[in-house]
């Protein structure tokens, strides 16, 4: 295993690790906003601002605007959870090498067209 390699496991390991169930988390473990408060962080990520665009939350089907999901923010990333199930929809980690984002918890993004 090359250090390269490492490395990239331990940011996974770390990404990981900002999973935590919501009714895990204490209030002082996490910011807890809707996604409209990430919408810069949104739009350097996919080049779009995606408040205002339509998701489907892979696990309980809810169609909504990027901006309805939660955001829990401060701790290793920031997760944005489905309003309605609560479930992980798009997890986001900075490194020092590479933003890394999962959004297996979105059925789809809706990106508008050119």
């Amino acid at each position: 295993m090359t250090d390269d390699t490492r490395w990239r496991n331990e940011e996974m390991r770390l990404a990981d690790a900002a999973i935590g169930r919501p009714e895990e988390l204490a209030p002082a473990d996490a910011l807890v906003l809707d996604a409209n408060a990430m919408a810069g962080l949104l739009e350097e990520i996919f080049g779009w601002d995606l408040t205002a665009e339509l998701a489907r939350c892979t696990y309980c089907g809810t169609v909504a605007a990027g901006g309805t999901l939660l955001a829990f923010a401060g701790g290793p990333g920031t997760v944005l959870r489905c309003s309605v199930c609560h479930e992980a929809v798009i997890r986001i980690v900075r490194t020092p090498e590479a933003i890394y984002v999962d959004a297996r918890g979105a059925a789809f993004l809706r990106l508008p067209g050119s």
